[in-house]
């Protein structure tokens, strides 16, 4: 049921972008203007675009939250484990061994020194 609606809630928003390229604005849209003669005059055709617009507008905020709804009450039973990180071996050694510890300046071989005091 939840693709079924997520598929109608694309047809919506496909004719609600359609019914709003179709409207004509101040630069004109992507209509041709045509003649008042056709199948319905200027005016019957912007009141049946602006009310489609309407409707599909409603109609698309309402599925939009039912859809919401839905997908925050689904249980799934299964996890998806794709994206799981794999545990890193705890006896693994080091990549790069650790350099040796430096001696201290005052007791480097061959050089005993005291450190001055006044």
């Amino acid at each position: 049921m939840f693709t079924f609606l997520l598929v109608v809630q694309f047809i919506i928003a496909a004719l609600l972008v359609t019914v709003i390229l179709l409207q004509k604005s101040e630069g004109g849209g992507l209509t041709t203007g045509g003649s008042p003669a056709g199948l319905m005059s200027a005016r019957g055709a912007a009141d049946f675009l602006t009310r489609s617009t309407a409707i599909l507008a409603t109609l698309f905020i309402t599925m939009s939250i039912v859809l919401a709804f839905l997908a925050a009450t689904r249980h799934s039973t299964t996890i998806d484990a794709t994206l799981q990180r794999q545990a890193a071996p705890a006896a693994a050694a080091p990549a790069v061994a650790p350099a040796p510890n430096p001696a201290p300046a005052n007791e480097t071989a061959g050089n005993s020194q005291v450190p001055f005091s006044q």
